[in-house]
């Protein structure tokens, strides 16, 4: 039996004031700031300022990353028995900014005690990132009821989001570089970083204050149970999985940043132009994916925002002979398809979360992003994880002085194809996964499966 999601329709009731809206964006400034920093800066510095083995270093970026896998899903079923997720957000955010900080302190000598203190502190941090991250990714369900204004809510998330990826993700290599590099210049980044976490805390926390909500009449009566009603969401599972395989794609790229920056086009402050090139246009190309999502869907535009991210990978194969220019062309094409994969992703969580509460009667929304934030840390965990893993099989050499060791012409192959084949594989085979995913205008907007285990018997 097939079900249909909610109406397309938005009422007057559903559409959300501009002060909403900004407030809930401006929390993606901790969201884009936790998800780009480590993942750009976290691996370059265990192994060219730490002196961490490649291998290991991205043992120690991934574990605590991994540890969310566990973590998000308790955070959920936590913030859906409270009235209110808002402050969860503010006491795990103000906690986020000051651990970010601790990331990169630095206090022990030598490579092996430093890393095991880099690894201890991460944790800290991703565990109090799992407690913003969760209820704020479930609040748009609550927020509105209307399908097309959580596209235009998710909209205003991801410009913020992309701006936020432009700044911290072009600056924190800049802080680092003007503040003398090393242990010191990193220290100085980590600070910058964790005080725009705990800007984006507080903006969030009272741009929201006088947000009204829409929510069901009860919750599962055990996390085990929501989990049952999660598993059989197969729309949800669906994107969930391609959700997890892409973030891998996307944090394997962002790994490689410095090393491409350093090894590859060997342009100085390479990373934080690279950075500009990748976001820079994505703040612009934001209009056309929400005008192109209202004429072809969201799912179609999904499909076609994560092709146009892995062509534009594959092309940058090309990177060694082209000149610069032509590089940070392509790179902003990628971009754009990054740009439309956040967008219409996390446009149709909220659909498939307020489609079973629709069906089900009750408040689970933080089961769902629980899920949905511990896979998207596993997949932009796992991304590092497999760039050092590609650097270690081609033989890169780790430094304890600030600065990149010369690498053999084995080794940059290696950081070549990570930051192109890899995602661009990762990413574009992923969208087979939304093969049970059905949005079309037929089933009233809302997601839809066909096989057996999509169906509304209890």
């Amino acid at each position: 039996m097939t079900t249909s999601g909610p109406p397309p329709e938005v009422t007057r009731t559903s559409v959300l004031p501009g002060g909403v809206l900004a407030g809930y964006a401006l929390g993606s400034v901790v969201t884009g700031a936790f998800g780009t920093v480590p993942g750009l800066l976290l691996l370059p510095y265990l192994t060219d300022t730490l002196g961490v083995a490649a291998g290991v270093a991205g043992l120690l970026v991934l574990l605590p990353k991994a540890w969310d896998v566990i973590v998000n899903p308790v955070a959920g079923r936590i913030s859906d028995r409270t009235g209110s997720r808002r402050p969860f957000m503010l006491v795990a955010g103000l906690l986020l900014g000051l651990l970010f900080a601790s990331i990169f302190a630095a206090p022990f000598p030598g490579g092996g005690a430093s890393g095991a203190y880099v690894a201890f502190a991460f944790l800290a941090a991703a565990t109090a990132f799992a407690f913003f991250q969760v209820p704020y990714v479930a609040m748009p369900a609550e927020l509105t009821d209307g399908y097309a204004e959580r596209t235009r809510l998710m909209t205003w998330r991801v410009a913020v989001l992309a701006l936020t990826i432009l700044v911290s993700g072009a600056l924190a290599p800049l802080v680092v570089d003007l503040t003398g590099g090393g242990r010191e210049g990193h220290r100085w980044s980590g600070a910058f970083i964790g005080s725009l976490i705990v800007a984006g805390t507080l903006a969030t926390f009272f741009g929201t204050r006088g947000a009204l909500t829409h929510t069901a009449t009860a919750a599962e009566p055990s996390l085990r149970a929501q989990l049952r009603v999660a598993a059989g969401n197969a729309p949800f599972l669906a994107l969930l999985i391609c959700w997890v395989v892409q973030a891998a794609g996307i944090g394997t790229m962002l790994a490689g940043v410095k090393y491409f920056a350093d090894h590859v086009i060997v342009q100085e402050a390479g990373a934080t132009f690279l950075f500009a090139a990748f976001v820079g246009p994505a703040l612009l190309v934001m209009p056309l994916w929400t005008a192109i999502g209202k004429r072809h869907g969201k799912l179609r535009s999904l499909v076609a925002a994560s092709l146009l991210f892995a062509t534009g990978a594959l092309v940058l194969l090309a990177a060694p002979a082209l000149p610069g220019v032509g590089v940070y062309l392509i790179v902003a094409l990628v971009g754009a398809g990054y740009a439309g994969q956040q967008v219409f992703a996390m446009a149709m969580l909220p659909d498939c979360i307020a489609h079973d509460t629709e069906r089900t009667g009750r408040r689970q929304a933080g089961v769902f992003t629980g899920l949905w934030t511990a896979g998207e840390t596993l997949g932009l965990a796992l991304g590092p994880g497999i760039y050092a893993l590609i650097l270690q099989i081609f033989g890169y050499v780790s430094s304890a002085t600030g600065e990149s060791a010369v690498q053999s012409d084995t080794a940059r192959l290696g950081v070549l194809l990570g930051f192109t084949v890899v995602p661009a594989l990762l990413v574009g085979a992923a969208v087979l996964l939304l093969r049970r995913y059905d949005d079309r205008t037929g089933a009233a907007g809302g997601p839809v499966d066909n096989s057996p285990v999509w169906t509304t018997e209890k």
